[in-house]
């Protein structure tokens, strides 16, 4: 048992709260905290890493720096591509904050490539869920739910995930274009067999990404279109990042998870990622008007400014599911022991 581990689970055991953060960059899209913080940060490392097999285990606290430093030397990669809010975010807070980059409209979130988790859960006890190879699941499927959690299920100390080859022959098109016809064409070329893998739209500029072999890709810009783009690198790490100057607005900015089908005139949009199913806005600070807007087309809005209000960090829960939710964590952290919310 490791010093992160024994600390935890003998804090817990004595009934004391506990925030337990990797870096504290994602402290930005998560709940406020009120508790005394632990870092994961001395519990990093790789565990075991199949290059083979396609499976990589690590303590919770490895930077995902160093993990897709270690992939990348296999032409490997975390196919759902990660945010780094910082050059230290680690393995950990990637999974309790659920986020994914611009990869997620072709390779899915991070619920679609955990494979197993180890957690302290609010008793203080080390339990093992999940493996290192997909399968059915009877009952609840505990390493999931860990997805999007902000920890609040259980201290991750282990994760298992699955990797992916990355693609062989990569190229990124620029159109220029309204949201409206940005929306039109991501439509449109999303019922064709086209190997797009992200695409994002802001000021009047669409920019698509198609990843796969060289034959594949040739074929994919000739029906495309487009100009070509060469800083793509810097384009889609700032995308994935939040870098970009789009995303430092002198008001809040919000982060609105909506269906694609959504039309451009729903409400005011500044970018566009996931053919339409991801927008970014910006509020007045203070102004709420964002949850209303993503409610009206069956979607959820967070804050994602450093400096939010408490109101803003999530979209209220349906009473069904937040019953249900507020069932998980009992069964999982009885007290509330564990990343509990700042009221206020």
């Amino acid at each position: 048992m490791t010093d992160f581990v024994a600390e935890v689970s003998a804090r817990l055991k004595a009934g004391q709260s506990i925030e337990v953060i990797g870096s504290g960059s994602r402290r930005r899209v998560g709940p406020p905290r009120s508790a005394h913080a632990i870092s994961t940060r001395s519990h990093s490392g790789v565990i075991r890493y199949e290059p083979t097999e396609l499976v990589l285990t690590a303590n919770a606290g490895t930077p995902l720096a160093d993990i897709e430093a270690m992939l990348a030397a296999e032409r490997q990669m975390l196919a759902f591509e990660p945010p780094r809010f910082s050059a230290d975010s680690t393995l950990g807070g990637a999974v309790a904050s659920g986020l994914a980059g611009p990869r997620r409209v072709a390779m899915g979130g991070i619920r679609d490539h955990i494979l197993g988790v180890r957690l302290i859960n609010g008793l203080g006890e080390h339990l093992r869920f999940g493996g290192e190879v997909m399968k059915n699941v009877a009952g609840f499927d505990v390493s999931r739910l860990q997805v999007g959690a902000f920890g609040q299920l259980g201290v991750l100390t282990e994760v298992s995930i699955k990797v992916l080859p990355v693609p062989e022959v990569e190229e990124t098109r620029h159109f220029q274009c309204s949201a409206e016809d940005a929306l039109a064409h991501v439509q449109a070329w999303g019922r064709q067999p086209l190997p797009i893998s992200a695409s994002h739209w802001r000021e009047g500029s669409l920019f698509v990404r198609v990843s796969g072999t060289e034959r594949g890709v040739t074929a994919a810009v000739k029906t495309l279109g487009g100009d070509a783009v060469t800083a793509v690198q810097t384009l889609w790490q700032g995308v994935r990042d939040l870098t970009d100057s789009i995303f430092s607005p002198d008001e809040a900015l919000w982060r609105l998870a909506v269906p694609p089908t959504t039309v451009a005139e729903a409400f005011p949009v500044r970018a566009m990622d996931w053919h339409g199913g991801q927008r970014w806005t910006t509020a007045p600070a203070g102004d709420l008007s964002p949850f209303a807007w993503a409610a009206a087309v069956g979607g959820h809005a967070r804050c994602e400014s450093l400096d939010r209000p408490t109101a803003t960090w999530q979209q209220a829960l349906p009473a069904g599911v937040a019953r249900l939710n507020e069932r998980v964590r009992r069964a999982m952290d009885p007290q509330s022991l564990i990343n509990p919310t700042q009221q206020g």
